[in-house]
């Protein structure tokens, strides 16, 4: 192997990856799928439901993918959009009142999420990842504006002390990044269980 070879090995290991990352591509999603009916206790909407549970695949693919390369795949982004579409827009000929407000909900939950992951982006002068923007404008659309924010939150306090403690124990440097993905879905699911 030669030295750059070498040098991007190193560069895409992280302090999460291991036996466990290794299963999780397979186990996760019925695991995920599964815990949907407890996180969402009584009788919502299906429609509420179903795009909770695209919401929950969507995280968990793009968790997975952010652990094991600290990368966000542009179609795996356009897919969950492209998910939403097709299921939110129908809608609007079936129930006009009640899919308007969804869509304007859905509109400002994205503009919220894109909108602030954004600005961080440009002020951290790309600290923060272009995919991590991207995620967080499309769950936008599926949180809707009541729950972009408190998932958000969530998400990125847990990242924060993971980050800090890693630093601590000496798992990686000040400045080493760790992938945000995992923990925005971590928040998500947090705001979907208190929704």
């Amino acid at each position: 192997m030669n030295e750059q070879s070498l040098k991007s090995e190193k560069q895409l290991k992280t302090p999460f990856q291991g036996s466990l990352l290794k299963i999780l591509p397979y186990a996760g999603i019925p695991v995920f799928a599964a815990l949907l009916p407890v996180i969402r206790a009584g009788k919502p909407e299906l429609l509420s439901l179903l795009c909770d549970e695209l919401l929950i695949v969507f995280g968990y693919v793009l968790t997975v993918s952010d652990l094991k390369s600290k990368r966000i795949p542009n179609s795996a982004v356009l897919a969950m959009l492209a998910a939403w579409a097709l299921i939110v827009l129908p809608q609007v000929f079936i129930d006009t009142r009640q899919s308007v407000k969804l869509l304007i909900d859905s509109a400002i939950g994205s503009a919220v999420g894109g909108g602030l992951f954004l600005l961080v982006y440009i002020i951290s002068r790309k600290g923060l990842g272009g995919g991590d923007v991207k995620f967080m404008a499309v769950a936008g659309l599926y949180l809707g504006y009541g729950s972009i924010l408190p998932a958000m939150f969530c998400g990125t306090l847990l990242a924060m002390l993971t980050g800090i403690a890693l630093i601590l124990t000496k798992k990686i440097r000040r400045q080493d990044t760790i992938p945000l993905v995992p923990f925005l879905f971590a928040g998500i699911l947090i705001a979907l269980y208190f929704r």
